[in-house]
């Protein structure tokens, strides 16, 4: 049986007996063999359940392709792909083929969960000292020098190579159709493209792709791309090399080099992405995993476990003493992500400590349950960071994916007579050279987008949210509203989308976030309440 929670905004379409779900930012579909039980529904709508399998994003045109792609005997990876390449259509200013992904997958043949991380690397050119000697102090947010090598296109195909089921081919029949064709603007991402209008007028060919008459298209409005519709074509005849060392790698270094960016040949044409092992914790009997660093995963999985080294307070997870664990948790555990985390390929991360049972009971420790901490550090652990879309099949296979240009279109450059932007990933690295997410040449910048999956005996979620740095809180949150307070995975989402700004009053478990600079801001609550909610408010990648 599978199930899907929608988290708002509901607008679905039943195609056969295969169901495509379109929601906005938080995704989760199950396989379950336990019944899925009724519960009060004070949040508003039910979820589906099917034995046919689900399609979940946050665009209908994508999750109808995703489900037409079902309904023809494709894999849940299959469909993932289909859909993801409709997102790329659709919502440009969140993902698209020039940017990066990361995958969990379930196979439930074997009963194995497969990690695949897709994210490319800075160029090799792209260093330290050529920052520096151009009077670059940080990596920058948008432009040619926070671009790294697009990590998705070969990650679908690694993905489908190893679970496909249908041609490569025909996963972008829909994708092209929008792009060549046209789809109608909705509300939301007519909101977002406003949101990124200054950046695309940075270059020309960004602002005659992305700005038809020089402005967002409006609400309802048709809006098609067929460069990108062409750019789909070769993908899908030529396959996904020609994205590395075809005639789309060539139009990505005359773009890049006429800007004085650093892309050359072999940095597109060696790179590769790459499976790794999942990394988990138990939560209360319950196994919970993440993908492993460049991203930021290792903070939900450490926030679960500082909060298991205490029961679940009988007042729910909107009371009071729930909501202190929780942000407490979370401080903690960020300050331990921003310090360690970096390309294991580069750099020492103690994962195996920051996740060890002995070393969450010490940051436990810290937790003043009537104050709130103003002044989290970083511990010292043993040695030994967009779109969401799950996918679950007839037979039990689920895609837990998750894809991105990571800020409002990406670095804001286009590649010349392709449709598409380049990401602007190395914006997350430094220019600190002893810091383990330190600017290097071939090396992966620290990731927000991460993918998560739990089960326990025959029950299999894989579940994920959109929201930059308030993923691995909201992933933390979600668990525990299933394992702590028994909700259903519809009820255990709901709350996650509200982001209640710093000076709110109110009690409630939507996600909160913590940083240094809102510090002011906490101390001030914390001495008129003994402890804080809410710090800040995320601005969502």
């Amino acid at each position: 049986m599978c199930v899907l929670q929608h988290a708002a905004n509901l607008c679905s379409a039943i195609l056969g007996n295969f169901h495509a779900g379109f929601d906005v930012p938080v995704h989760v579909v199950a396989s379950l063999v336990a019944p899925a039980l009724a519960q009060d529904r004070d949040y508003g709508r039910s979820m589906v359940v099917t034995d046919r399998g689900i399609v979940a994003t946050s665009q209908v045109l994508a999750s109808q392709a995703g489900a037409h792609i079902l309904e023809r005997g494709g894999s849940a990876i299959d469909a993932a792909i289909a859909a993801n390449a409709v997102l790329g259509v659709t919502e440009p200013m969140m993902n698209g083929i020039g940017g990066d992904l990361f995958l969990l997958y379930w196979d439930a043949k074997s009963g194995k969960l497969y990690g695949l991380n897709a994210s490319g690397w800075a160029p090799q050119g792209l260093t330290i000292d050529f920052l520096k000697k151009q009077g670059i102090t940080s990596v920058p947010d948008d432009g040619i020098h926070s671009v790294t090598v697009p990590g998705a296109v070969d990650g679908r195909a690694k993905a489908h190579q190893r679970f496909g089921r249908l041609p490569w081919k025909a996963l972008f029949t829909p994708a092209i159709y929008y792009a060549e064709h046209g789809y109608s603007v909705p509300e939301i991402i007519h909101d977002f493209w406003g949101i990124g209008r200054a950046k695309l007028k940075q270059t020309e060919e960004a602002q005659r792709v992305f700005l038809p008459n020089g402005k967002p298209p409006t609400v309802g409005e048709q809006f098609s791309n067929p460069d990108l519709g062409k750019t789909l074509r070769l993908l899908a005849d030529k396959g996904p090399r020609e994205f590395y060392e075809g005639e789309i790698a060539k139009a990505i270094l005359k773009t890049s080099n006429p800007l004085g960016g650093t892309m050359q040949t072999g940095d597109l044409a060696e790179f590769s992405s790459e499976w790794v092992d999942p990394i988990s914790i138990d939560y209360r009997g319950w196994r919970v995993y993440e993908l492993p660093p460049n991203g930021q995963g290792m903070a939900a999985l450490e926030m679960l476990n500082i909060m298991a080294a205490s029961q679940p307070d009988n007042h729910g997870p909107e009371g009071t003493v729930e909501l202190h664990k929780k942000i407490e948790a979370m401080k903690l555990a960020y300050t331990d992500l921003y310090r360690y985390n970096g390309d294991p390929r580069f750099a020492s991360i103690p994962v195996r400590g920051l996740l060890s049972k002995e070393y969450a009971e010490q940051r436990a420790a810290l937790i003043d349950p009537q104050k709130a901490n103003c002044a989290a550090v970083n511990g010292t652990p043993a040695k030994s960071d967009t779109t969401y879309l799950a996918v679950v099949d007839r037979d039990g296979n689920i895609a837990s994916m998750i894809q991105s240009v990571y800020d409002y279109f990406g670095s804001g450059v286009a590649v010349k007579s392709m449709g598409f932007l380049l990401q602007d990933r190395g914006g997350l690295s430094v220019l600190d050279p002893k810091h383990p997410d330190a600017l290097g040449p071939h090396k992966r910048p620290f990731h927000t987008i991460i993918p998560a999956f739990m089960e326990r005996g025959d029950q299999h979620i894989g579940f994920g949210i959109m929201g930059g740095s308030n993923q691995p809180l909201a992933h933390a949150q979600f668990v525990s509203n299933v394992v702590d307070y028994s909700w259903n995975i519809q009820a255990a989402l709901s709350p996650l989308h509200a982001s209640p700004s710093a000076t709110q009053e109110s009690q409630s478990s939507a996600p909160f976030f913590w940083s240094r600079e809102s510090c002011q801001k906490c101390r001030v609550s914390c001495a008129r309440r003994a402890m804080t909610w809410f710090c800040e408010r995320i601005i969502p990648h």
